[in-house]
This record gives structure tokens, C-alpha cells and sequence, in this order.
């Protein structure tokens, strides 16, 4: 599992390890990747077309894509202190 993908710029050759790993585990091993680039935008975004081809190649081949549109879950908890603390403070204006 690779999570949050995009989270940190990669370095110039950055592009070229992530291409590595996912080529040495291909056909051996599942791999789970997490981010909020999407597809298309994988070529600007680790800057190199050529082994973001080829690295979609393998991990496209016999994927299963999920893309999840909607609020972050890790902020659940904070987005329900925050109603907590809206109700109580329009409960004592009011």
C-alpha cells in the first residue's frame, strides 16, 4: 500500500524508483496506491510521460480503479467537533 502518492513532490528521479517498485512486483504481488491525482494528471504530476506509460501499463493491466469523490475521512472526527461546537454556540445566542 502506497498512500497519499501525491502528497510530497518526488524528487527528478523519483518517478523512476516508484517504477521500479511497481515493475518488481508486477504479476507477483497486489498493490494498493492512494491519491488525489487523477490518471490523466500522472504525467505533469511525476514528470516523466515515459515511465508514467509505463508504469500504468503494468499497474492498469489488471486493476480495479475506486475513485472516491467526497469529504476526507480522516477529517470526520474534526467536521463532527465542529457541529458539536456550532450547536452549542447557536444554542446560547438563541
Amino acid at each position: 500500500m502506497i498512500d497519499e502518492l501525491d502528497y510530497l513532490p518526488l524528487p527528478c528521479d523519483g518517478a523512476s524508483a516508484l517504477f521500479q517498485v511497481i515493475s518488481q512486483r508486477y504479476l507477483k504481488s497486489s498493490t494498493i496506491l492512494a491519491t488525489n491525482v487523477g490518471i490523466a494528471d500522472w504525467a505533469t504530476a511525476f514528470g516523466d510521460a515515459t515511465v508514467v506509460a509505463a508504469m500504468l501499463d503494468r499497474l492498469m493491466r489488471h486493476a480495479t480503479v475506486v475513485a472516491i469523490d467526497g469529504p476526507s475521512y480522516r477529517l470526520r472526527p474534526h467536521q463532527s467537533t465542529s457541529d458539536k461546537l456550532r450547536k452549542l454556540v447557536n444554542s446560547h445566542a438563541g
